[in-house]
């Protein structure tokens, strides 16, 4: 039974449905991913058994995936955990990494975008590079690596504005829909329910009304509980072209890790709304979950907006099967802001082959390494890997002031406790950790020296560095940057210092934080 609550905004009553429980849907999909799992496992244990002969093959199969993970081109972080589970558990540990280690994109995804990517769109920015090359060789350098391994572009045209919360971000969205007279395109990694969707849905509705096409994604497992089961064929009842992101079906394989994290609202291709910011309440404090939820967003103006067009054009066409629609006139010719300033690099990221790089990982590496002054970062989680880690403590031993913010009332206490671990090697190098005391921080910001920055949805945890599908905003020279520091150094204010002896560190404590450390990579 779905529990109702009431509310009022705007003067107008809202009804919020509240899913309390997992939708037989998603109940069907894990058990049959379970299930398949127990038959495989339980069918080689008996072929053991039964056969001695199958020993020798199994041992001999184990011989080879552990040579296997050994030699992939990977990280020895995210290799570690696959080792112990596979030499612990021999049967069931590279059954399990058959079926779970997969973070290629499934091969159908991959031949729909190959049919989509043919129509994108086309951008001159030798100009531009060659401006930027002129100001600051080493900020032209971060942008030409970028753009070079995301296939994105260096934009000068674009204004930025940037929201220090949620709060001030849903009014601004709401004023920009409400202009809409072509097009809207809607992803989002969480829709839930709320003030904040039945706001937006309103205007949607009223505009298919008008004859704007609407097209919305959201995440099936990020959505989880928070909309029906069935939520896109509602919508699309009321005429919103709306699709789940690969929506869960019980595959044992990429389906449970390559989710789409991204957050993108584009309006007629000109404008563009991006960050950290769900379309639930607790994202506009409409709702208290963890304390004061704090997050951030930029709002695009101008020719950049393209790239963000084009990604949600991307995730629809890979989701939609057989429905591949035009893309010219989703990238109009769009006049340069007069109020321009600095240079912006938006950018994808995701799993293979889409993205043969980890894109999120290198745009913070470069920055970090590109630091002479300071370095600011906030994050909701620090799960990261050795090479992140010795970047961070790099730039803190070169006499870089480095920052970061994390959260100190937690969402997920497994989560939170593993952030800490890294606090004490990080802060022997002269890293400075703060935790947010009035609630949990969402923002997923960075910046370097107050001209270079980056506002997306990356987290510093391997679900965004390695699993997810993810989206950012590399910016240099914008005013908005300005905003950026100055939003920082007042969340700073309203932090705690962290240092050694506020940390547990008994001896049961410590044996915990190992063993999750460990596996974190898999979480």
């Amino acid at each position: 039974m779905k529990k109702k609550e009431t509310y009022v905004f705007n003067d107008l009553l809202y009804t919020r449905r509240r899913h309390g429980y997992f939708p037989f849907r998603y109940i069907l999909a894990v058990l049959l991913a379970v299930w398949e799992t127990i038959i495989i496992i339980a069918g080689l244990i008996v072929l053991i058994i039964m056969f001695p002969y199958c020993y020798i093959a199994v041992f001999a199969v184990q011989i080879l995936v552990v040579v296997h993970i050994v030699a992939q081109e990977t990280k020895p972080d995210y290799k570690i955990p696959w080792l112990l589970l596979v030499i612990i558990v021999p049967v069931a540990g590279f059954m399990l990494y058959f079926m779970f280690a997969q973070r290629k994109i499934r091969k159908k995804f991959v031949k729909r975008i190959k049919h989509f990517l043919h129509s994108a769109y086309t951008y001159e920015d030798e100009r531009q590079f060659k401006r930027l090359f002129e100001e600051n060789k080493q900020a032209a350098m971060q942008a030409k690596m970028l753009c070079g391994i995301a296939d994105t572009h260096l934009f000068a045209d674009t204004s930025v504005k940037y929201f220090n919360l949620g709060d001030k971000m849903f009014p601004a969205m709401m004023e920009d829909l409400k202009k809409a007279k072509k097009f809207i395109f809607l992803e989002y990694f969480i829709i839930e329910e709320g003030i904040f969707w039945n706001s937006i849905l309103e205007v949607l509705k009223q505009k298919v009304e008008e004859g704007v096409e609407v097209y919305v994604i959201y995440d099936d497992i990020g959505s989880m509980m928070k909309v029906p089961g069935n939520y896109a064929k509602l919508l699309r009842a009321q005429g919103i072209k709306a699709t789940t992101f690969a929506m869960l079906k019980g595959n044992p394989d990429s389906e449970f890790n390559n989710r789409s994290h991204r957050k993108i609202l584009v309006i007629d291709g000109v404008v563009g709304y991006t960050g950290g910011i769900n379309i639930a309440d607790e994202y506009i404090n409409k709702r208290q979950r963890f304390g004061h939820w704090k997050d951030t967003g930029i709002r695009l103006e101008g020719s950049a907006v393209k790239e963000l067009t084009e990604l949600f054009l991307l995730d629809y066409g890979m989701n939609v099967k057989g429905k591949s629609i035009s893309t010219k006139q989703y990238f109009p010719d769009i006049e340069p802001q007069s109020g321009a300033s600095g240079y912006v690099v938006p950018f994808g990221d995701g799993p293979q082959p889409i993205y043969d790089k980890r894109i999120g990982e290198l745009t913070i590496q470069n920055m970090l390494n590109s630091a002479a002054d300071y370095a600011y970062i906030t994050t909701p989680y620090l799960i990261i890997d050795n090479e992140l880690c010795s970047t961070i403590e790099n730039a803190a031993m070169r006499g870089v002031k480095v920052k970061i913010i994390t959260p100190h009332i937690p969402d997920k206490k497994i989560i939170f406790a593993m952030t800490r671990t890294y606090y004490s090697r990080l802060m022997k190098a002269g890293v400075e950790i703060y935790e947010y005391e009035p609630g949990f921080i969402h923002a997923k910001s960075y910046l370097v020296d107050g001209n270079c920055g980056m506002v997306g949805t990356i987290n510093l945890d391997y679900r965004s560095l390695v699993h997810h599908f993810e989206n950012g905003v590399w910016m240099y020279g914008c005013d908005c940057l300005k905003d950026l520091e100055t939003d920082i150094q007042e969340t700073l204010e309203k932090c705690i210092k962290m240092d050694e002896t506020m940390l547990k560190n008994n001896a049961l404590y410590r044996l915990f934080c190992s063993v999750i450390k460990i596996f974190a990579p898999l979480l």
